[in-house]
């Protein structure tokens, strides 16, 4: 039998879990659990760095465990803090040990405590790891959604996490050694081992990607200050997704028409498959009808238009939606360079310059481009672009027919202007050593 004890944040250790201790046999721990807590003098300590030299220490010892006497059998304790089940310990264990070896006694983890300093409701929040894992997810879950708890790690800290969004307007609640004025937690978003008093702080991302912020890190909140109050909720997390996508072209403010149609943009939304923690471009944004919707799914947004009223009118329809998208004024595909690299690109405007851009795109989407246009004389060279870059290519030319009221309580069929549709995949990544 193993137990799992959560610590660190504050909470006392419930009755039986101090009895757990007492009778343990092995106790694994960050050095300062090991140090805080009540250990018997016959107990085996191991100093929890590395994870698979402990688990496998764990495994000898529970080998050397005498079955026909159960009675003796001293048990197994890890100690791990805060909640050890919430992208904790307790996975490792399971996958190794199975979970029925394991007793779990949580503790209070880091985000809710975090949350708790504050005053705030956290069913409504987004928890994201950055510990061991690309920055550029929790980053993008940031930009994203209004309230977000990332779990930091080695070189996704806060001020990495600051510099990612430095031109956002959101405001980072940095908490360190939670619970206690000598611990941290090495609960999978812990840096290390803490040093001094707990500390929760305010700053913008500027001010963060300018500090050394130490060892200590339990949690980084990040916030959208005017909407960390959302209306009573019945499922936690993110919200759910829209009830519906490919919105009419009167939900949205546009010039003259010009906005892609319900149609065309359903399929491209399909192609492009925007989610939470992904980035999508809308380039030549026009009313950013698509980066609207593409924000709506949960994905974090830029669109790049290249007039002043275009960048109004984006701004307008994505704050009358409800959602977060970064705008950048400005010429495709100069101003490309700047920005960070999309999973995947809708292009729905480029003259000229299109075949340019398209390449420019297709070079740095980690996933898909999706290229609309109306010209048949420019599919070849988007078609050339797409492949040269390595996309496999496919596209559609789509033609629809809407119904029309006419006089007399009649009905016709009222056709659109047919659009061409491209769009390129990146195809998945051979794996060494496969016979081809």
């Amino acid at each position: 039998m193993i137990t799992v004890i959560g610590t660190g944040t504050g909470a006392p250790l419930p009755p039986d879990a101090e009895a757990a201790l007492a009778g343990a046999g092995l106790v694994v721990g960050a050095r300062r659990h090991l140090a805080a807590a009540a250990l018997p003098d016959t107990a085996a300590r191991i100093v929890l760095g590395p994870l698979a030299p402990a688990l496998d220490a764990i495994e000898r010892f529970l080998e050397k465990l005498e079955p026909e006497k159960p009675d003796e059998r001293r048990p197994v304790v890890v100690l791990a803090s805060g909640d050890p089940g919430f992208f904790g310990i307790v996975r490792a264990l399971a996958e190794r040990f199975g979970s029925d070896r394991l007793t779990v006694h949580p503790g209070v983890s880091s985000v809710a405590t975090a949350f708790a300093r504050l005053g705030l409701t956290w069913d409504d929040a987004v928890v994201v790891s950055a510990h061991g894992r690309d920055l550029r997810t929790a980053v993008n879950v940031c930009r994203a959604h209004p309230k977000v708890a990332v779990l930091t790690g080695p070189g996704s800290g806060p001020a990495e996490l600051g510099a990612a969004l430095r031109s956002s307007e959101r405001v980072l609640v940095v908490a360190s050694a939670l619970g206690s004025g000598e611990e941290g937690s090495d609960e999978e978003g812990a840096e290390g081992e803490g040093a001094g008093g707990e500390r929760v702080e305010r700053v913008t991302p500027a001010e963060a990607a300018a500090r050394d912020w130490g060892p200590a890190v339990s949690v980084v909140l990040c916030l959208d200050e005017a909407r960390v109050l959302s209306p009573v909720r019945t499922v936690a997390g993110p919200p759910p997704g829209p009830a519906q996508w490919a919105l009419a072209e009167g939900d949205f403010t546009h010039r003259d028409s010009m906005i892609t149609k319900f149609e065309v943009r359903a399929l491209a939304l399909a192609r492009l498959g925007p989610r939470l923690g992904e980035h999508v471009w809308d380039v030549g944004a026009g009313s950013g009808s698509v980066a609207v919707e593409c924000a709506r799914l949960g994905a974090a947004v830029t669109a790049v238009e290249k007039t002043l009223d275009g960048v109004e009118r984006v701004r307008a329809n994505a704050a009358a939606h409800g959602v977060d998208v970064s705008v950048v004024h400005g010429a495709a595909p100069t101003v490309l360079s700047d920005l960070p690299d999309p999973d995947a690109v809708f292009i729905g405007g480029g003259g000229r310059e299109l075949p340019a851009i398209v390449t420019a795109c297709a070079r740095r989407a980690r996933r898909s481009v999706v290229v609309a246009m109306a010209a048949l004389d420019r599919v070849p060279a988007v078609r050339g672009a797409l492949v040269a870059a390595g996309l496999d290519c496919d596209g559609v030319l789509l033609q629809s027919s809407r119904l029309a009221p006419l006089p007399g309580d009649v009905t016709r069929l009222a056709a659109t202007n047919p659009v061409f549709l491209l769009w390129g995949v990146r195809p998945p990544a051979r794996s060494e050593g496969v016979a081809q």
